[in-house]
């Protein structure tokens, strides 16, 4: 049942909305229906723009856990943007990826849901470091590839 948000709840999402659309569904693909972000450009940058692109939705996430996002929906929002970074990281398999599952569009839909049924509550904490954890995991593995890279090349 879609019910009528108030106008402070529909303000709060007009600027995920545009976050969103920003990182997923920005330009369009000349000839196509395919949309794309920011997200997509930042992760063709080998290693960095994975770890980029998993802050920025990251960030959207932590937003949305202070708009009254409960617990179970952050715990589906870190899920898409962990399969999203996860996948993210296999080259040219996870770019493709990347143009068709929109994470953070998603997790505004998420969110939206959430808003209609009425929901809101959750800490944040858990959420502030799940994401840190993930990057913090994130960036661990791209330095031990970059380490292991480097001592190839120069033994």
């Amino acid at each position: 049942m879609q019910t009528e948000l108030e106008p402070a709840k529909e303000a709060e999402l007009a600027w995920l909305n545009k976050a969103t659309a920003f990182l997923d569904n920005r330009y369009r693909i000349p000839g196509t229906n395919i949309r794309f972000g920011a997200d997509f450009i930042i992760g063709l940058i080998p290693y960095g723009g994975d770890i980029i692109s998993l802050g920025l939705s990251g960030l959207l996430v932590i937003v949305m856990a202070r708009k009254g996002a409960s617990s179970m929906i952050l715990g589906k929002m870190l899920g898409n943007i962990a399969l999203d970074a996860l996948v993210g990281t296999i080259p040219i398999l996870g770019d493709i990826f990347d143009l068709s599952y929109r994470a953070n569009v998603r997790n505004l839909n998420l969110l939206k849901a959430h808003y209609e049924e009425g929901k809101h509550g959750g800490s944040i904490l858990p959420v502030v470091l799940a994401v840190i954890l993930l990057l913090l995991l994130i960036i661990g593995i791209g330095l031990y590839f970059l380490w292991r890279i480097l001592a190839f090349l120069f033994s």
